[in-house]
């Protein structure tokens, strides 16, 4: 065989061993239906965080794409059970009457990192929460929450007191519960709607975590935050799969899914980010001119610790009523968090 020969046999079988490989990296791809706007955490940060979870766990043989606006927020869990995508992110408000246990992570008063929060939710549902099976028809892959939620307003407030007649964006869950408490007209629109609803005079102000300052531009709708030390709730999430999709694939894929991203894992890594981009949203809100943050009193905060026990009652008595020992729950969040 003349050399020109070998030279040509060697970068043929080059060429075909990489075609292999390129092929054995991407065996599978998932399809991942997001919500949020582009440049929103969610799409810039945590689904790339995902999908380099999935990548390396499983040597890149399964990958994922992002697709936008297939459906709205309150239209993932159908979504996803219908096989129209193969993974999603629902926020468990919006789900009228199916979730309960998710309301406990939402409580105000925890003290910790969304991060401490995210990793304490994961485990307060291994432990005590999943008999509830309030996921069926959905594998389950992490359990999440942003950080503390504030009100953030097209006027200044600068007190609890101030709250009661204003017509406010609050969420389903706890979020709802304590808008309610605090005497606010409750509107219900989904978190991408918050712009054009403050933008046309629709509502008077929002409760969100400090993320939305920049994820949602709040900055420019809604300037004046007041601020409640710890929250007046945490929103609650989960990362959700198609069961049929996770079947279908190998069970050496399968395994190194649960070991590796699945998860305490992925929760923890999606805590991380919610709190990076509240600072990011922080840091936003110091920076744009005509924002301020006001930070309730000494009175304001014992009054809200009133309303923080009787929401936290209601929350635990629905629990118990579900067939959980609520108050051991409850408790091994805060020793959870505490710990972290």
């Amino acid at each position: 065989m003349t050399k020109l020969k070998k030279l040509t046999t060697l970068l043929a079988g080059a060429a075909l061993a990489l075609a292999g490989s390129a092929a054995f990296a991407q065996e599978y791809t998932l399809t991942i239906s997001s919500w949020a706007p582009p440049t929103h955490g969610i799409n810039a940060k945590m689904w790339p965080k995902f999908i380099e979870m999935v990548e390396e766990a499983t040597d890149g043989r399964v990958t994922a794409e992002l697709k936008l606006g297939i459906a709205p927020p309150p239209a993932q869990m159908d979504l996803i059970m219908d096989g129209a995508a193969d993974v999603s992110i629902i926020f468990h408000g919006y789900q009228a009457g199916r979730f309960t246990g998710t309301k406990l992570i939402e409580l105000p008063g925890y003290e910790g990192s969304a991060e401490a929060a995210s990793v304490a939710d994961w485990r307060v549902y291994e432990k005590f929460l999943k008999p509830l099976n309030e996921h069926r028809g959905v594998k389950l892959i992490s359990l999440n929450t942003h950080g503390p939620a504030q009100l953030h307003t097209v006027n200044p407030v600068t007190s609890l007191n101030e709250i009661a007649g204003l017509k406010i964006r609050i969420p389903g869950g706890v979020g709802g519960d304590v808008g309610a408490a605090l005497g606010a007209t409750g509107i219900k629109v989904p978190a991408p709607k918050v712009y054009e609803t403050l933008a046309s005079n629709a509502a008077d102000g929002v409760v969100m975590p400090f993320e939305s300052r920049k994820g949602f531009k709040l900055t420019e709708v809604a300037p004046y935050v007041y601020e409640v030390p710890g929250g007046l709730y945490r929103g609650s999430f989960a990362f959700i799969m198609n069961e049929d999709t996770f079947a279908g694939l190998p069970e050496d894929i399968q395994q190194a899914l649960e070991e590796k991203v699945f998860g305490e894992p992925l929760s923890r890594e999606i805590g991380k980010i919610w709190d990076e981009i509240d600072q990011i949203g922080r840091d936003a809100t110091l920076a744009a001119e005509g924002n301020a943050i006001n930070e309730a009193s000494a009175a304001d905060m014992e009054a809200f610790a009133a309303i923080q026990a009787d929401v936290t009652a209601k929350v635990l008595a629905e629990l118990e009523a579900k067939g959980v020992d609520a108050q051991a729950a409850y408790d091994f969040v805060k020793e959870t968090m505490a710990n972290y």
